[in-house]
């Protein structure tokens, strides 16, 4: 793992504070990357918990799925229901620099805790929503998770029509909604904190995660608007003996290096393979003299050969393949924290600065575990304050 001054790796927020309404996982993700570069991060929950806690991988009671999106945050439990758990929430607000929330439109308004109310006595608030369909338009208000997204976004009949032979679009297992909507408030938080230390003013973000998905599918929406008489080029899977291949020669060297790679200097001047846009048209044809070479040979064999050629070219791996891949080791990809049930790996952000490191936080709070020390230290309230507030059900 890479050497990084811990000392000031969680130093690039370290100044902001930052009140978390979010739970499940959009939200959730967005704050671990602010905690991960040092915010202070206070995630709001209720006495029943953000429902991630419950999620497996569960360990002896301690979910590392949970503790993956929030770890490097403090807890504490309000009822939001009652009217001194809101009012000590607004109370929060005052001194916090980012408010975030994901419940479906209007909720935070209705509890008096929408970007208006809190505004009004903290005008440098940057007050950010994540929501399905944003917060405004006929969609607004319906229910939206990440499978609902992906469906509605046209990201699953994209995929459908990329493959074959199938009856039905594809299952859905991973997340793509949550993380990149996630990804996207935390971009447009920073530059919204950018802008306020210009202005002295914060604001209102609005997020939406059916916007984000379309946002990926670039050629699909052109494609929409200028329909092509054929399917666009799809890059194909290769069989090895032991798995799978992708091997993605896309100029001209490095055709002319993979017919070398796989001893078969003449398909350079075969007709049907000649340049790309030829190639493409006869693409199967050549996976099927690629497969003659390849299924013999185990994949990573296959890898290491076709990169020594200088064929861009992986071997399909799984995530557990990862956990100790040498440019995973080498970049510090995974970072080691520990919860009540021990210790595992959890991702650390994909970006390296010069001046430090972004790297996740070894505390994962038990469900309101500092709900007596932010009230104590923000608030100024008493431990006696606080024992009552508990007795009536208001904190946790």
């Amino acid at each position: 793992m890479i050497d990084g001054n811990r000392e000031s790796a969680n130093e690039l927020l370290g100044q902001f504070k930052v009140l978390d309404f979010s739970s499940v996982m959009a939200g959730p993700f967005c704050t671990r990357l602010m905690a991960d570069l040092g915010a202070d991060v206070i995630k709001v929950e209720t006495f029943e918990g953000d429902q991630m806690r419950h999620r497996p991988p569960v360990r002896e009671g301690a979910s590392s799925y949970f503790a993956n999106l929030n770890c490097g945050k403090k807890s504490i439990v309000l009822d939001l229901k009652s009217g001194e758990g809101r009012q000590l929430a607004r109370d929060l607000s005052r001194r916090a620099d980012v408010v975030i929330e994901n419940f479906r439109p209007g909720v935070m308004k209705r509890l008096g805790l929408g970007y208006e109310e809190l505004s009004a006595s903290n005008a440098r608030l940057v007050y950010c929503s994540i929501s399905g369909f944003g917060q405004t338009g006929p969609y607004a208000e319906r229910p939206a998770y990440a499978p609902v997204l992906h469906a509605a976004s046209g990201f699953d009949v994209a995929n459908f029509n990329y493959q074959d032979g199938l009856e039905r679009p594809l299952n859905c297992g991973t997340f793509i909604a949550d993380v990149l909507g996630g990804v996207y408030a935390f971009s447009a938080i920073q530059s919204a904190l950018l802008h306020r230390e210009k202005s002295g003013v914060g604001q209102s973000i609005d997020v939406s995660m059916m916007e984000a998905m379309l946002s990926m599918l670039v050629y699909e929406v052109q494609e929409a608007q200028f329909p092509q008489e054929k399917r666009r080029f799809l890059f194909t899977p290769c069989r090895a003996s032991d798995g799978f291949l992708m091997i993605a020669p896309t100029s001209q060297r490095n055709f002319e290096q993979f017919c070398d790679a796989i001893d078969q200097p003449d398909l350079k001047l075969d007709v049907r393979f000649t340049k790309q846009h030829i190639r493409e048209q006869h693409w199967p044809e050549l996976m099927e003299i690629v497969e003659q070479w390849t299924s013999t040979r185990a994949a990573k064999v296959c890898e290491e050969h076709f990169l020594s050629h200088g064929v861009p070219c992986s071997r399909y791996n799984s995530v557990s393949d990862l956990l100790d891949d040498p440019q995973a080791l080498h970049r510090g990809t995974f970072e080691k924290v520990e919860d009540a049930a021990g210790s595992f790996r959890v991702t650390n952000p994909p970006f390296r600065f010069s001046g430090g490191r972004a790297l996740a936080r070894n505390k994962i709070a038990a469900l309101g575990e500092d709900s007596e020390a932010v009230l104590q230290s923000e608030l100024g309230l008493s431990a006696d304050d606080i024992h009552k507030l508990r007795e009536a059900g208001i904190v946790g």
